[in-house]
């Protein structure tokens, strides 16, 4: 495995924390849209309307796939916290972006640690290059990254887990960007949401499991929307703290067969 920094989709999103130590962390507000099924066409349509688009197609395909694996405790602590709805949380993933197969032999990938107080949130990360086979489905119990690597670089985030962290669920969705043209807050339209648990002792052993619906994510320096953003109420939608982990967490551990499961908690769709 190679820790070296190259040009990739993502890697102009922030600079590799741990070749210069611990660098500042920018915080920043986030708010959460959730899209019944029959409302992301037209909440695209919209955003592109209103918005530009976030950044050059070249750097982010528009509808790119992403693909995250997050880590928690043997007790799930993490996503314990974020299904009761903790105000304080972080989570620890390794995300990568478009098709590992598509980069050849080795693949780039980001080490994040996302923290959270409330609405304000924070993103540190750090790219490595990883055989491609790391990243099929079957592999991905081991942790993509020897153990060593994953301890040192969340040390070198100032965070130390008081437990020993585990991969848990593999998490893909599809995502378009988007940016306020006067306040340049950033948004993403999330979509086609799917997981495969990866411990091998947790859920019934499927393989993407869907989540019904889309998220819209609003993320800048202040809680009040800007005015053009406010136009994201004829959506039929209200904002909130949704967690793409705990909602897929909470579909793989019900039972199969039920209709919640594919539901986040709170939005079954109306009778």
């Amino acid at each position: 495995m190679e820790d070296e920094k190259i040009n990739i989709p993502g890697s102009q999103v922030q600079e590799d924390a741990m070749a210069k130590g611990v660098g500042e962390v920018t915080e920043r507000i986030e708010r959460k849209f959730f899209l019944y099924p029959d409302r992301i066409g037209f909440a695209y349509a919209l955003l592109r309307h209103i918005c530009r688009p976030g950044v050059p197609a070249m750097v982010y395909p528009e509808g790119q796939k992403v693909s995250s694996v997050y880590f928690d405790t043997a007790d799930l602590e993490q996503y314990q916290r974020a299904s009761a709805g903790d105000s304080k949380k972080n989570k620890v993933r390794i995300r990568w972006y478009g098709n590992a197969a598509d980069y050849g032999a080795m693949t780039p990938v980001f080490i994040e640690l996302k923290s959270k107080q409330g609405y304000v949130g924070s993103k540190q990360r750090r790219q490595l290059l990883v055989p491609a086979a790391n990243l099929e489905v079957s592999r991905l119990g081991g942790g993509i990254v020897d153990r060593t690597t994953l301890i040192n670089t969340l040390a070198g985030f100032g965070f130390s887990p008081e437990q020993p962290l585990r991969p848990v669920i593999l998490i893909t969705f599809r995502r378009h960007r988007f940016e306020d043209f006067l306040t340049r807050m950033k948004l993403s339209l999330d979509y086609d949401i799917r997981s495969t648990i990866v411990a091998a002792d947790l859920g019934y052993g499927e393989r993407e499991v869907g989540l019904s619906g889309g998220v819209v994510e609003v993320k800048g320096p202040a809680m009040e929307l800007p005015v053009l953003l406010r136009r994201l109420n004829i959506l039929d939608t209200d904002w909130g703290q949704f967690s793409k982990y705990a909602n897929c967490m909470a579909s793989h551990l019900e039972r199969p067969g039920t209709l919640a499961r594919s539901w986040i908690a709170g939005r079954m769709p109306p009778l």
